[in-house]
């Protein structure tokens, strides 16, 4: 067990260059990885991340919508306002092909990712506050997301409000609530999965990367170089305006940091589930996900030592 720990602990610090490592193996041996990685496989792996999520949630992380309900709301409007609408003016700058524009929108409409919870913690910022903050969207998600999708997609969007609704909660939903059950009823077990649950996450994560990217190895190496830069932007804009809200409205600094990290970062698996599922006529809308997944990984990693440093810099003040 102390084996499978280490194990989980090196591949939830290196998730970065492994989800980059798969991401380029599938890339360019796309036949061999296809025949063993179906994307069918997408909804089943998104699951076991989000039932590994709801396995660390306790009662006690909601507290924090109660003691700080300003970064809480901060929090959630920030997550489905400025990264929706930032999705938006992306696809419009860039005129991006519909399929990729419901990809990018997707992506944009999501909740906050599981991976920011562990940024907040490497950029010494407020852990309690951003778990509350992702599981907060993550619950609303179910609502808010498809009416963000339908809202900002147009004409491209052909898809109902419920079937998209159904299979977050059905994806999301329903496993959070199974892992979070089976953490408050079964606590000694919950506590003894959670030491291996990073590498659980890592490897489903990185079989969703292989599976989508392979299934579209040869449109990503013709459109590739456009859809990286319209992330980076996505995911690096994100951090900003969050960092820039957080500083409007008179947050604390480890709470600022909080913020443009839960804002910057998306459930981008829940985007590309979605995607392969109700736009499967249009590959290409899965492959924004996949590259985000990988993308903010990198930026997180390296965003947070930045804040980090910072953080140590800066004078003691009242939380």
């Amino acid at each position: 067990m102390k084996t499978l720990e280490k194990i989980s602990g090196w591949a939830g610090k290196y998730m970065a260059i492994i989800a980059l490592l798969v991401a380029i193996i599938a890339l360019v041996f796309p036949d061999p990885v296809k025949g063993v990685i179906k994307t069918s496989y997408v909804n089943t792996l998104l699951g076991i991340v989000m039932f590994g999520m709801g396995m660390t949630l306790k009662l006690s992380d909601f507290k924090v919508v109660f003691t700080k309900p300003k970064a809480v709301i901060t929090g959630i409007l920030s997550q489905f306002i400025i990264m929706p609408l930032l999705a938006f003016l992306l696809v419009k700058i860039f005129n991006l092909d519909p399929a990729l524009a419901v990809g990018v929108i997707l992506v944009g409409s999501c909740p906050g990712g599981t991976s920011s919870n562990v940024m907040t913690y490497l950029a010494k910022g407020d852990v309690a506050l951003s778990v509350g903050m992702t599981a907060c969207t993550t619950i609303l998600a179910p609502v808010v997301t498809p009416a963000l999708v339908l809202l900002l997609g147009g004409a491209t969007i052909n898809v109902s409000y419920v079937s998209m609704l159904m299979s977050i909660v059905q994806v999301v939903l329903v496993p959070i609530v199974l892992g979070f059950v089976i953490n408050h009823f079964f606590e000694k077990f919950a506590q003894a999965c959670a030491k291996v649950l990073p590498l659980i996450s890592v490897i489903a994560i990185c079989l969703i990367i292989m599976a989508v990217v392979a299934a579209n190895a040869a449109k990503i190496m013709t459109v590739g170089w456009l859809i990286v830069v319209v992330v980076m932007l996505h995911n690096l804009c994100g951090y900003a305006l969050g960092y820039g809200v957080g500083k409007v409205l008179g947050l604390s600094r480890d709470q600022m940091r909080t913020l443009s990290i839960e804002v910057g970062m998306q459930n981008s698996g829940l985007a590309t589930s979605l995607a392969t599922v109700h736009f499967a006529a249009m590959p290409l809308a899965a492959v924004p996900g996949t590259v985000f997944s990988v993308w903010h990984n990198i930026s997180g990693a390296i965003y947070a030592n930045i804040l980090a440093r910072t953080a140590k810099e800066e004078p003691a003040e009242e939380k």
